[in-house]
């Protein structure tokens, strides 16, 4: 029963990134630039605060003693530089795109959050670790809400650029699971 909990909690953040890409399906013309914005903005702002309080200060307080704060800060150092150097290193790509930086931005980030769900589930299982499983639950339900607004942040640009509902639902959809294929292209609804 342990083990099918624990499937089921760690396909909770890919139900939510489902329900974002499903937004796609919302518009049936282009989506103008105001409209993006506005969606790119909210899902930024629900990134960051999930970021913060569903794996920073989390990270922070399970750390004993009072320095968690610098391993924290050290791993989102490395993190962030590591995002800055693939920025860099992308832009010598001749025939790259701000929607596919956006894609490979959210698909390389997607790794850590995935062996955070995983990490946190795995040591809900043995008693030893002092994680309980609903601690695990609320931290894949934190995770599943940042996931709405990261789907939308692949399947609109997606259908902004040309790319038919079902494509871009689904391009939306592969991001949380492994990799998109990022060769966008002009196709009908």
């Amino acid at each position: 029963m342990e083990i099918i909990k624990t499937i089921f909690g760690i396909l909770i953040p890919f139900f939510g990134t489902v329900l974002g890409s499903a937004v796609v399906f919302a518009f049936r013309k282009n989506i103008n630039t105001k409209t993006q914005s506005i969606f790119l903005a909210f899902s930024s702002g629900v990134m960051i605060a999930a970021s913060i309080w569903s794996l920073i200060i989390p990270a922070i307080d399970m750390y004993p003693g009072n320095f968690g704060w610098i391993i924290v800060s050290f791993g989102v150092l490395i993190g962030s530089l590591f995002i800055t150097f693939t920025d860099y290193f992308s832009k010598t790509n001749i025939n790259n795109s701000k929607t596919k930086k956006l894609s490979f931005a959210i698909i390389l980030h997607n790794i850590p959050e995935g062996m955070a769900v995983g990490i946190v589930f795995a040591s809900s299982l043995k008693e030893n670790f002092g994680v309980e499983f609903m601690s695990a639950l609320m931290l894949s339900i934190g995770i599943a809400i940042q996931n709405i607004p990261e789907g939308m942040a692949i399947s609109l640009p997606c259908k902004s650029e040309g790319v038919s509902n079902k494509k871009s639902f689904l391009l939306g959809v592969l991001s949380r699971n492994c990799r998109a294929n990022c060769s966008f292209g002009n196709t009908s609804n």
